[in-house]
């Protein structure tokens, strides 16, 4: 099997939003990845587009997500590149959408520090009585 895996590095767009499955934990959330280059002309660092994808995690990352990622922080992201390609509305128009099938998500401590926290076997995740079950 033939996978295109991807590293990502760029920011939490949107909460976590983390969901009790019957088939487990899921969590989802964008990522914005914006990439920065020297321009010569100007002298200067200068911002190009901004791509943004939907990463989900499963089972034991949903939960460690779910409490442990906020929106605007640095994370890099490990997982497999999926883009859908759809038929639109009424209209006929097509969109494309990247998602990546996270097998782990970190901060970027690059760009600032971390505290890791392991937690005892059994238990699941940092979420306590926030979690939401899906209907």
């Amino acid at each position: 099997m033939h996978d295109t895996l991807v590293t990502l590095m760029g920011n939490a767009a949107t909460a976590i939003d983390y969901r009790e499955a019957a088939a487990g934990a899921v969590a989802r959330f964008r990522l914005a990845v914006q990439a920065r280059y020297w321009d010569r002309q100007k002298q200067a660092w200068t911002d190009g587009p901004t791509s943004f994808y939907t990463v989900w995690a499963r089972r034991a990352l949903a939960a460690n997500l779910a409490g442990s990622v906020s929106v605007g922080e640095p994370l890099v992201v490990y997982g497999r590149l999926r883009v859908r390609d759809r038929e639109g509305d009424e209209e006929g128009k097509r969109w494309f959408s990247a998602d990546v099938d996270a097998w782990a998500v970190g901060h970027d401590l690059s760009r600032g520090t971390s505290a890791f926290r392991r937690l005892p076997r059994g238990e699941v995740g940092l979420m306590g009585a926030q979690k939401v079950a899906v209907v």
